[in-house]
């Protein structure tokens, strides 16, 4: 009988022994791939964040994975060696579903890390800046991607709401600056309230969105628009998201007010000033700010850059043929543009580094094939230097050397600058930020 029992609870042992290693080996593999995931992402320049990113509290983590699995980029996040870690963090888009998902509450959403600051103005968490009535939502606030902005544009009014102001003679209630996806949400809230607003929109409607290329899946996941409903959205193209909101400010008659670029806004007493580049003045008792962090287009500062065939945006890919194209820039936006060009002319893409680093891995894939199989041209390590009716010119960083090229078309993607002194002459505080926390459990 106890030969019998020392049998059984020995084959029970064994049997658990075998599980834990089993297991223990897999852990060890996986952590493995990780590894050499991370090693990887460093060479190609994109295991460091540079906008909003998950920061993981190692103490708190339990390795359940809900965070690598819900995440709608791929390898952003993986476990290691019994923990969460970032891999690609340079292609995190700040979705934020990863912080929803962990089961105990162990990711929180931060810009910047220790050794890369980022420009942010100082906001609160009800959106408020250190100037009270200025409020900003969206990306120039530093948290990105669409579902986002159009949130942060809701609770922004709601916030307004709620703090309460008192009416003062003919100002507005709320001048709200940018059409955006923020500056929509919020116009709808705006309405939802009753509040006399306008909104002001220095190019078109869908702000920094309608400068996307037509075919440019924009949406990944649903939204809710007040006064409008949930939307579901699922790979929605650019067309198909401007679509939804001109009907839904249709249905509830809002008119936004476009090719009206705001100048300054002037705090006074009791309300503020907000001058338009034509000369118009408005008075209102709050602002909101939604106007994105691009702001203005960088440019080269070349001779030439003023030509007719410079541009900075594409938006109709579909309608050039025919024409011999540099593309300058090596992100996404000028990844995406040759590769939307590059069927019907003869591309150029000028990028000033050896390799691209940073881009998302759809965008990586498509472009080295493109490369590969000789569907465009790619000059690296090359500066644009002069851009003239028939040919550009291009200077190679390292040998120096000296290059002609045709040319009809030039876009160029170097980036946008914040509109610091924009916001510095309003009284708004912008302070480089080294690893701030954006967004984290209570």
């Amino acid at each position: 009988m106890l030969l019998e029992q020392i049998i059984i609870y020995g084959f029970v042992l064994l049997f658990c022994g075998v599980i834990v290693l089993v297991y223990l080996r897999k852990l060890k593999q996986a952590s493995q791939e990780v590894e050499a995931k991370i090693e990887v992402a460093k060479q190609e320049g994109i295991h460091e964040p540079v906008s909003l990113h998950p920061r993981i509290d190692l103490d708190t983590c339990i390795k359940s994975g809900a965070c690598v699995t819900v995440c709608p980029e791929q390898d952003i996040l993986g476990i290691l060696n019994g923990g969460g870690t970032l891999i690609n963090a340079s292609n995190c888009v700040g979705h934020g579903a990863c912080f929803h998902a962990c089961p105990v509450e162990a990711i929180s959403l931060v810009i910047g890390t220790e050794k890369r600051g980022v420009d942010l103005p100082h906001v609160s968490e009800t959106y408020e800046t250190n100037v009270p009535g200025i409020y900003i939502a969206g990306e120039l606030g530093g948290m990105g991607l669409i579902k986002n902005s159009v949130e942060q544009g809701i609770m922004a009014v709601e916030n307004i709401m709620k703090k309460g102001f008192e009416k003062h003679g003919q100002a507005l209630d709320l001048v709200i600056v940018g059409a955006g996806p923020a500056g929509i949400s919020a116009s709808l809230t705006a309405k939802k309230h009753g509040l006399n607003f306008v909104t002001l929109e220095q190019d078109t409607l869908g702000g920094t969105v309608f400068t996307f290329p037509r075919s440019k899946i924009v949406m990944t996941s649903p939204m809710d628009l007040p006064l409008y409903g949930r939307v579901k959205l699922f790979d929605t193209s650019k067309q198909e998201l401007l679509d939804i909101w001109n009907e839904a400010l249709s249905k509830n008659s809002l008119t936004i007010r476009e090719k009206t670029k705001v100048e300054s806004i002037v705090p006074e007493k009791s309300h503020f000033r907000v001058n338009t580049q034509s000369g118009e003045t408005l008075l209102t008792q709050n602002v909101l700010l939604a106007i994105g962090r691009r702001g203005t287009p960088r440019k080269l500062g070349i001779p030439g850059e003023v030509s007719e065939k410079v541009a900075y945006r594409l938006l109709e890919p579909e309608l050039i043929s025919g024409k011999k194209i540099i593309v300058v820039g090596g992100g996404d936006s000028a990844i995406e543009s040759a590769l939307l060009l590059m069927g019907q002319n003869e591309v150029t893409l000028s990028y000033r580094k050896d390799k691209f680093s940073r881009l998302k891995p759809k965008n990586r894939e498509k472009i080295l094939a493109a490369i590969q199989n000789k569907e465009l041209s790619i000059q690296y390590n090359t500066n644009l230097t002069e851009i003239k009716p028939q040919q550009v010119s291009l200077s190679h960083s390292i040998t120096d050397a000296q290059l002609e090229l045709e040319n009809d078309l030039v876009y160029i993607f170097a980036g946008g600058e914040l509109p610091t002194q924009f916001l510095q002459k309003a009284g708004v505080k912008i302070t480089k930020r080294f690893g701030y926390t954006m967004k984290k459990h209570r």
